[in-house]
């Protein structure tokens, strides 16, 4: 007989292993750190690598699908507990997964060594089995508002293979590697679309303000197959004039949406300002690549790229492990000094980055800039939150 639900969450064992978010946002981080010191001597050819990829098709797969996957394995982890009222995966097979998205960073580091098909079978077995994972919990949760996350995932394990066939037949991963920012940015636009309003609402309720966000609704939906259909237009053929309209259309209505979710009500709560930021950032991206497919020549892609992979996935990423770590470690839901400094050093990454395109005289001063930023802003995540998530939970856990 299996044991009661109770005497289960009891068991003892170390806290890190006690649910997703844990170790995965703390191996995210420690990535993002590792991995954009890495960058810039690799891309200038300063250091060696021993991977088979492009030193920029090196850092698209590992910040897309390392820290990428990392965070979404955290984040997914511990929500789908709560959507399914099952246990979380937690102990040994929580550390198995753990394994694999490491085995996963090293075979890609050293493909060159180890061969590419066996670095990409290494890679591809952790989003394969964590795709399998949530999708048992979410079937046997009968959880089926969440089945479109668990394609996402599908899909995210998908391209990420993808990734790997590409660069060894073409020798350039472009599409797989629009792909898999497209597939998150659309998880930032669904999950975000979700917990932004909500924590939002929370807030104004809290205080006793009466106008609340504009709860999601028919409209919404719209929006969400806009962009959509927008992306995947972006992903086969981003250059196109009819791309660059649906594009730009996604972009503003997704800026419609956020404005109806009253940010500028809780701009004293940096916790929750922030996740509207994250927010913004998507959207802008949108515009961004869509003025870029109108006019290249104004607009480099990288633009929006870099607004969408270091603003909004960088910004809404760090918003929303800080929130769960400081929520789900029983400290109270507040951002301190340091923790918006963070905030603060990622959007300086992006906008250095981003400034960039348009003064190439200075290109490796801001890249070096942005990498020191991006840097800064994880490396203060990991001091201030390492502890928490290794340590026990407080007493409002």
């Amino acid at each position: 007989m299996k044991r009661p639900a109770k005497t289960q969450r009891s068991r003892k064992g170390l806290s890190l292993w006690s649910r997703g978010f844990r170790p995965f946002f703390l191996a995210a981080a420690v990535w993002a750190v590792a991995a954009i010191a890495i960058w810039p001597p690799f891309f200038t050819g300063e250091i060696q690598v021993p991977t088979a990829f492009s030193a920029r098709d090196w850092h698209v797969h590992e910040m897309i699908y390392g820290y990428g996957s990392a965070v979404v394995a955290g984040f997914l982890l511990t929500a789908i507990p709560n959507w399914t009222g099952r246990l979380p995966v937690a102990g040994w097979p929580l550390i198995f997964l753990c394994a694999l998205w490491l085995i996963g960073r090293v075979a890609v580091l050293l493909s060159a060594s180890i061969g590419s098909v066996a670095a990409s079978l290494a890679d591809s077995a952790f989003l394969l089995v964590f795709a399998a994972t949530v999708t048992r919990e979410v079937i046997a949760g009968k959880n089926n508002r969440n089945v479109k996350v668990v394609a996402l995932v599908l899909m995210l394990a998908v391209a990420n293979a993808g990734f790997h066939f590409e660069a060894a037949t073409t020798g350039t991963a472009t599409i797989s590697a629009r792909a898999g920012l497209a597939i998150i940015v659309f998880l930032i636009l669904l999950i975000g679309g979700r917990v932004v309003p909500s924590f939002t609402h929370n807030w104004l309720a809290k205080r006793g303000i009466a106008e609340r966000p504009v709860p999601f609704g028919e409209s919404d939906s719209i929006v969400m197959v806009l962009s959509a259909v927008a992306l995947l237009l972006w992903i086969a053929d981003p250059d196109r004039y009819w791309t660059g309209g649906l594009l730009f259309a996604a972009g503003t209505a997704n800026l419609w949406r956020l404005f109806r979710w009253r940010g500028w009500a809780i701009r004293s709560d940096p916790l929750v300002l922030v996740l509207h930021a994250g927010f913004f950032f998507a959207a802008l991206g949108f515009l961004f690549e869509g003025v870029h497919a109108f006019r290249a020549e104004i607009i480099p892609s990288a633009v929006g790229v870099h607004v969408w992979a270091v603003g909004a996935i960088g910004t809404m990423t760090l918003a929303m492990m800080t929130r769960a770590t400081l929520g789900h470690t029983g400290r109270e839901l507040i951002a301190s000094n340091v923790t918006q400094l963070i905030y603060l050093a990622v959007v300086a990454a992006m906008l250095a980055r981003v400034t960039m395109e348009f003064l190439p005289a200075l290109m490796l001063l801001l890249m070096y800039a942005a990498a020191i930023a991006w840097i800064s802003a994880f490396a203060g995540f990991i001091i201030v939150y390492g502890p928490m998530l290794a340590g026990p939970v407080g007493k409002r856990g």
